[in-house]
């Protein structure tokens, strides 16, 4: 049943892949002539690429390191930086590390927007093979069926989701059969499968035949989602769905388009769709559309999971987090970065207009994200657990070759598209390190206007004790030593204290979930205080009533309807001696302006909140 399920996420995007990549091999910009030839070494580069990105470098290799269960770039890069206890000193590379796992996960957004326009636009343009009367109608059909998709994330995927992975195992029997149908015409194409095919197919064709290396890559775009989705089904799965129907399914239909192509080689126009017989071409059409908004969908979920970790992680301000579920944590739903990506998806469909030239700004941001995993799961395997450099180096060294030779024939597409993905990257990666350092600095600040606790505390003995008003005040603090700048300037203004204090600070840990029984640590002060750290992981979405739950078994007092919850805000104000460029200061100031309030993001009783402002110079 869980590799069933996989089917419906994991499998989306490579799945789909069959409606335009071998297309793009022959028609695309950097297309070469179908000749028999060329036909059989381009299905020979396809099957190695699929047994060396997807079965070797995944399956075998980058899915064993996984942090706690999860997989993805985050998680990795997580997993690279989190030093446990009583470890040696981090590696001097750490930085660099750090700075590719984050520019990875930027590069994702980009090729995750053009996942859902071209793969919905390839299916509906089999409306044109049919007949060129639905030409005009392919975009307004296309942006029609992504707008639903988009509006309906709201409602979650819990109960359309069960049907998933049947359609997506319908989809791929499809796939099959249409490659069957045309296979047993031409049987001889099975020699493809040979390696020797490939190598005389770059004999022959130099140059030009390392740049169809960009289109080759198409068939394996969706390699990442499998590890990105290794939580949500395990390992075992994820392998036995690869390899018991999608390869499978996927070999014999590009197979069946290749001999489709010796038969007939005008055929390369749009050689999916000739598969099908007259009679099936507009079932296919919608089958086909189905299939796309199921890839779709798989990724729409993928960036409100990696968002949603990079803000655990401080790379992302707070933003709304819907839960649609309340049986599946995973399932969530962030209505900003939905309309967002609502928004890049129709553009993309309207300035590009065509599947064939969407592939063109297609794969190259992948490579690089494919590339970075390779380098992690290396440092990965040797750090973590220490697995021999005469082991993995050269397994690491031949995968990074691999990607690195994609990379190299994808970076022609950069002047055709491939500068978009690239550049919405660079901003998104722009965006998550300039909010990471703005708050580091901004959390400097407040430290250094902070007074130590045992001082404070200190001051309270003797004829300086505040007047003390019944209740309990839980301050938020992100400083788990020191006292919170909420409590001072309550202090200063009031002049009153509560009976009970509660400090209390929520701390993101590197790993995806924190057991239960290391959640929340209590420890009672001097004069009424009481100093409560609550732990989550970057899978976690931290809830201020979930904490007091787990306060009060472990010895907390206090009456929700007597307590007042106090939250520090900061106004950003420029500094004489900015800590960061001013264009930077500027951004992070207007990205704190629009993040969700603390009071809604951790779920605290509005009407028990008081805010108390401060000017703070980064």
């Amino acid at each position: 049943m869980l590799a069933l399920g996989a089917l419906g996420v994991v499998y989306g995007d490579i799945g789909t892949s069959p409606l335009y990549a071998l297309r793009e091999c022959f028609s695309g910009p950097h297309g070469i002539h179908p000749t028999p030839d060329n036909v059989m070494g381009v299905l020979s580069l396809i099957f190695w690429a699929l047994i060396t990105i997807v079965s070797v470098k995944y399956l075998l290799f980058v899915m064993r390191a996984d942090n706690r269960g999860e997989g993805g770039i985050l998680a990795l890069m997580a997993l690279v930086m989190h030093r446990p206890r009583g470890a040696r000193a981090p590696h001097p590379a750490r930085p660099v590390l750090l700075t590719l796992g984050l520019f990875g996960a930027a590069l994702l957004y980009g090729d995750g927007l053009i996942t859902p326009a071209i793969s919905v636009l390839s299916a509906v343009e089999g409306l044109s093979v049919a007949t060129p009367v639905f030409e005009s109608f392919i975009i307004p059909i296309t942006l029609v069926v992504l707008l639903v998709l988009f509006l309906v994330q709201r409602h979650g995927t819990g109960g359309i989701g069960i049907v998933f992975g049947p359609l997506m195992c319908v989809w791929f029997l499809t796939l099959a059969v249409l490659g069957v149908a045309e296979l047993v015409h031409n049987p001889t194409v099975l020699w493809a499968l040979s390696p020797v095919y490939a190598v005389r197919f770059f004999m022959a064709n130099g140059g030009q035949g390392f740049l169809v290396l960009g289109a080759v890559f198409l068939v394996v775009t969706g390699g990442e989602a499998l590890y990105a989705d290794m939580g949500h089904f395990g390992y075992k799965p994820i392998r036995s769905a690869w390899f018991m129907l999608v390869l499978p399914a996927l070999m014999l239909n590009y197979l069946g388009q290749g001999a489709l192509l010796l038969r007939d080689a005008e055929g390369a126009r749009n050689p999916f769709y000739l598969l099908a017989p007259g009679w099936a071409l507009y079932p296919l059409v919608v089958l086909s559309t189905v299939a796309t908004v199921i890839a779709s969908q798989a990724l729409i979920s993928g960036a409100f999971s990696i968002t949603r970790q990079a803000m655990q992680l401080g790379y992302c301000p707070r933003m709304e987090v819907v839960h649609t579920s309340a049986e599946e944590k995973g399932q969530i739903y962030l209505p900003g970065l939905n309309f967002m990506l609502l928004v890049g998806v129709v553009l993309l469909v309207l300035g590009f207009r065509t599947s064939s030239a969407l592939a063109a700004a297609y794969g190259i941001a992948v490579t690089a994200t494919m590339a970075i995993t390779t380098v992690l799961s290396y440092v990965v395997f040797r750090e973590r657990w220490n697995v021999r450099r005469a082991v993995a180096l050269p397994v690491a060294g031949l995968l990074l070759a691999v990607d690195v030779s994609f990379f190299g024939a994808n970076a022609v597409k950069i002047a055709d598209g491939g500068w978009f993905p690239l550049a919405l990257g660079v901003a998104i990666f722009t965006l998550m390190t300039t909010w990471k350092r703005g708050r580091e600095i901004l959390a400097a600040k407040l430290r250094a206007a902070s007074m130590d606790l045992k001082d404070l505390l200190e001051s309270f003995k003797g004829e300086h004790a505040p007047l003390r008003v019944p209740g309990t005040a839980v301050f938020m603090t992100g400083n788990p030593e020191g006292s919170p700048p909420a409590l001072l300037h309550n202090l200063k203004h009031n002049k009153v204290l509560h009976e009970q204090v509660v400090l209390l600070t929520i701390l993101a840990e590197d790993v995806p979930h924190v057991v239960g029984d290391e959640r929340v640590e209590v420890n009672p002060l001097e004069q009424g205080f009481v100093r409560v750290i609550a732990r989550y992981g970057f899978m976690e979405n931290p809830s201020i009533p979930d904490i007091l739950k787990r306060g009060r078994e472990q010895g907390l007092q206090f009456q929700l309807m007597s307590t007042s919850f106090f939250l520090g805000r900061e106004t950003l104000i420029p500094a004489k001696k900015p800590g960061m460029p001013v264009w930077r200061e500027a951004l992070f100031s207007w990205m704190s302006r629009n993040a969700r309030s603390a009071t809604a993001f951790f779920r605290i009783p509005p009407n028990r909140v008081v805010e108390l402002g401060t000017q703070v110079e980064l």
